[in-house]
Formats: structure tokens, C-alpha cells, sequence
């Protein structure tokens, strides 16, 4: 929800004036760049975990049991809790941060937050590509954390704030198509780094993170400010004029008074936090926390973080592995892409439904399909091309049915939900959240294969029954609704509410 309690717009749907500027286009493409750092680090960390210089330097044991011990089951041959802890760290360093982002966003602005995001991954790529014990790649990774924590908690809100509602859903989309072309970036330089005689390439790898943070903090010292959060900070008369700017035409009186309220509303509220835990806000709070949940356990991230490790794992070689992740990584923004299309013209339900169904067929075949070939002692010198081609197309029919709705969806419905008032206390509950869930399957991934085998995409099928079931009965349709006018779509919703009471009070207790 994303209009305040105290705005009434009874049963009228409010429409305001405005179109697609050009100015508007480029602040949020430069804004959604915001998205590569998170992307990027997806994608690097389980190319060079799949890399043999990296791990004969750091993980040692893992090297012998991947190269040299023949008797290791391929299942389990990267099953190692410190190089999990490698790529899981960053992830509850996000989480920690996101808290703090919460503050930041709202006193001092989105692009404060922006900023604050780029320099600690920028620090944290730099350690992280001059490492030489294990300790300073992890202390490198909690400092990407740190960013990616303030970057995610911002720019979905910034994005949901400037956009024309018509078109929210496109533009807040080019946070996850940021997001997935920092993951193929990354995949393809992966592969290429691979090659570099001398096994230095992972420093390449690792350290080409500065890239996107630089992006990110020249960004947010060029974006515009956005005008909910001038008007948060008392300045109204650049507010209008921003807004004027921004919808590209004069008549933005009913949008400006709409947002003067919701800031007026927002400012009785002395407690943001816990005011998320009032009543009327229940329903929100349960998506907030279930929309990340569930994302995280759909097992998507878990193959996009050990896509080549996994690939690797299944009996490719190194070099088809990490090919494998990039082909994977370019199917994700091809299918991201789809979703700014439609996503404004099928509405948010249909996508999450159609994505969730995909997603359970495609994994069952592929549980199938490795359960056959590998059974469970996971011994196979090598896969059949055929055998491998199979695996890797429904991997990716599983992927381009996250990418066209749990991708980008996760990260678009709870920013545009909440009213001003807990606005950024919500989204950083959201982010963190996914960050802790992101936390929790990224160290537990590569056990959780070495245990369940091909079991393992069973496991994470179930949650996406319940995911989609729990959207089709939960979600209603924000398609089309004014940021500032949603709290109707809340109020009308009279369905699932002791679902809604049951979660609340779990977490109130």
C-alpha cells in the first residue's frame, strides 16, 4: 500500500494527469543501475567458487575433494561451510544494513541512501580483489553486504516514487533487469577470467565490482530527488515544481495535495516501526514478509549464487559450467524483460501465477531428469551432451519463469504497497527479510545437495505450490492503482483475514 490511511479517496479511482517524459525515463534507467551491484555479486561469487586457483588458495580441501579424490559423491564435492560462509555473508550483512538504509532514506533521502550503498561495495570490492587470507575475503563480502543492503532498501522506493503510475510497474522493473544483466555480466566475465593463464583471474572477477559501484555513486550524485521526499523534508515548493517536471505536465494538484497528505499523515507518526504492527497495516505486513520468503525459497538464488558449481557438480567441466551459467544468466534478463512489458498490461497477479506453475514443471523434470542419470550416490565421469542439453533447457524455462514474475515482482509489490508513513521501515522489513532468508539458502545450499541430491528441487517445488497458491488467494491486483491511492485496494480486500491475524500476532509475540 502506498496511499496513506488518513487520504480519502472513497470508491473512486483517482487517475492523475501525466506522461512518460524523457527526463523521467533517464533518471529512473540511471537509478535502476542501482540494481547491478546486487546482480553482479549474485553471479561472481559461485563462478570463482568453481574456479581451481581460488579454491586452491583459500579452500584447499574442497580442491583435493573436487580434483583429487575420486571417490568424493558429486553431490557433495563443494560441500563446505566456510566456502558457503564465503558467499552467505554478504547477505546477512545486507540485512543488518537495511535497517539502518531504513533511516537514512527517510531523513535525508533516497539519494543519500544511494550514495551510502555505492561506496561501502565500492571498499568491499577492493578488499575483496586484493585478498590473500580467507577472513579478508570475508571481510570484503560484509562490506558488498553493507551496499547492496542501502541500495536495495532505496531504489525500489525511488524508482515507485518518480514513475507515472500507469507505468510503475515497468520502470520498477528496471531494478531486476538491472539486477539480471549484472548477473550475465558477471557470468560471462567469469568465463573469460577463467582462461587467464597464471590463476589470477578471480582477482579480475572479484575486484571488477568497483565497476557497477561506481555507476551507482556517480548516480546518486545526478539523480534527482524524488518529491515525496522533498516534501518529507518540508521543501514543497521544489516538490511541485519536480513533479511538474517529471509527469511533464501543469496539472498536478490533485497528485501534489494526494502526496502533501500522505507526508502530513506520515509526520504524526513518531514510531514507524511499530506502527507496522497495527491492524490496519496487517495485511501489508504479511506480504512484506511472505512475498521475501517465498522469492528466496522458489531455490532461484541458490542456483543463480552456484550456477556453475552446480553445473560442475552435475558432470560438466569447468569451462562448459561456467558457459552453462552465462547461457542461464542471459535467459533471465531476455525473460525480465518480457515482464516490463506486460506487467502493467497483464497486472502483477497473472505473472506471479503463470511463473509460479512454470517453475514447479520445470523442476520436477529436472529433479527427474539428474535423479535418473545420477541416482543417489551422485558417481558419473561424464554427462551425455543430449543428457546435459535437457538439464540445461529446463533450467532455464525454470529461470525465465522466475524472471517474468518472482524476479522482479518480489521486489516491485512490496515497494509500491505501504503509505508514506512506514514506507521505508516497510521496505527495509522487505529487504531484510529476503536478505536473511538470501542468508539462510546460500549457506545451507550446498549441504542441503550433498543431502537431499536431486531431491533438492522437490524441496524447493513444494514452496513454490504454496508460494503461488498463497498469491492467488492473498494478492490483489495493484495494476493501474496511483501510489498515493492504493489504501482502497486494502480496504476492500475482506478475504484471508485469518491468515493475516494468525501471521500478526506470530510476530507481534
Amino acid at each position: 500500500m502506498s496511499g496513506a490511511e488518513g487520504i480519502h479517496i472513497g470508491g473512486r479511482k483517482k487517475e492523475y494527469p501525466g506522461n512518460i517524459t524523457p527526463f523521467v525515463t533517464v533518471t529512473c534507467i540511471l537509478a535502476a543501475m542501482g540494481g547491478l551491484i546486487f546482480g553482479y555479486d549474485i553471479g561472481i561469487s559461485g563462478g570463482v567458487t568453481s574456479m581451481d586457483p581460488f579454491l586452491k588458495k583459500f579452500f584447499p580441501a574442497v580442491y583435493r575433494k573436487k580434483n583429487l579424490d575420486i571417490t568424493t559423491n558429486r553431490y557433495c564435492q563443494y560441500n563446505s561451510q566456510i566456502l558457503t560462509l564465503f558467499t552467505s555473508s554478504l547477505y546477512l550483512a545486507a540485512m543488518l544494513s537495511s535497517l539502518v538504509a531504513s533511516i537514512v532514506t527517510s531523513k535525508f533521502g533516497r539519494k543519500l541512501s544511494m550514495l551510502f550503498g555505492g561506496l561501502l561495495f565500492l571498499l568491499g570490492a577492493l578488499v575483496n580483489g586484493f585478498s590473500q587470507h580467507v577472513w579478508m575475503l570475508i571481510v570484503g563480502r560484509i562490506f558488498l553486504g553493507f551496499g547492496i543492503g542501502f541500495a536495495n532498501q532505496s531504489v525500489p522506493i525511488y524508482l515507485s516514487e518518480m514513475a507515472p503510475y500507469k507505468y510503475r510497474g515497468a520502470f520498477n522493473i528496471g531494478f531486476q533487469l538491472s539486477v539480471t544483466i549484472g548477473i550475465l555480466v558477471s557470468n560471462i566475465l567469469n568465463y573469460f577470467s577463467n582462461k587467464i593463464k597464471g590463476g589470477w583471474g578471480w582477482r579480475l572477477s572479484l575486484s571488477g565490482a568497483m565497476v557497477p559501484a561506481i555507476i551507482i555513486i556517480i548516480g546518486s550524485l545526478v539523480l534527482p530527488e524524488t518529491p515525496n521526499s522533498m516534501i518529507e523534508r518540508g521543501d514543497c515548493n521544489a516538490a511541485k515544481a519536480q513533479l511538474k517536471r517529471i509527469r511533464g505536465v501543469e496539472e498536478v494538484d490533485e497528485e501534489f495535495n494526494d502526496l502533501v497528505a500522505a507526508s502530513e499523515a506520515s509526520m504524526q507518526v513518531e514510531h514507524p516501526w511499530r506502527n507496522l504492527l497495527e491492524r490496519k497495516y496487517r495485511s501489508h505486513l504479511t506480504m512484506a514478509i511472505l512475498i521475501p520468503f517465498f522469492q528466496q525459497f522458489s531455490g532461484i538464488n541458490a542456483i543463480m549464487f552456484y550456477a556453475p558449481v552446480f553445473f560442475n557438480s552435475i558432470g560438466f567441466k569447468n569451462d562448459v559450467a561456467l558457459m552453462s551459467a552465462v547461457i542461464t544468466g542471459g535467459i533471465n534478463v531476455v525473460a525480465t524483460c518480457v515482464s516490463i512489458y506486460g506487467v502493467d498490461k497483464w497486472g502483477r497477479r497473472a505473472l506471479f501465477i503463470e511463473g509460479g506453475v512454470q517453475m514447479v514443471i520445470s523442476q520436477a523434470i529436472v529433479a527427474a531428469a539428474i535423479g535418473v542419470k545420477f541416482g543417489t550416490d551422485g558417481y558419473l565421469c561424464d554427462l551425455p551432451k543430449w543428457y546435459a542439453v535437457v538439464v540445461v533447457l529446463f533450467i532455464c524455462i525454470y529461470v525465465s519463469g522466475y524472471a517474468w514474475s518472482w524476479g522482479p515482482l518480489g521486489w516491485l509489490v512490496p515497494s509500491e504497497i505501504f503509505p508514506l508513513e512506514i514506507r521505508s521501515a516497510a521496505q527495509s522489513l522487505n529487504v531484510s527479510v529476503n536478505m536473511f532468508v538470501c542468508f539462510f539458502v546460500s549457506q545451507v545450499f550446498l549441504t542441503m545437495l550433498c543431502h537431499l541430491k536431486f531431491g533438492l528441487f522437490i524441496f524447493f517445488a513444494f514452496f513454490v505450490v504454496v508460494m503461488t497458491f498463497y498469491i492467488y488467494f492473498m494478492l490483489p491486483e495493484t495494476k493501474g492503482v496511483p501510489i498515493e491511492g492504493m489504501s482502497r485496494v486494502w480496504k476492500s480486500r475482506s478475504y484471508c483475514l485469518i491468515f493475516d491475524f494468525l501471521l500478526f500476532n506470530i510476530v507481534k509475540n
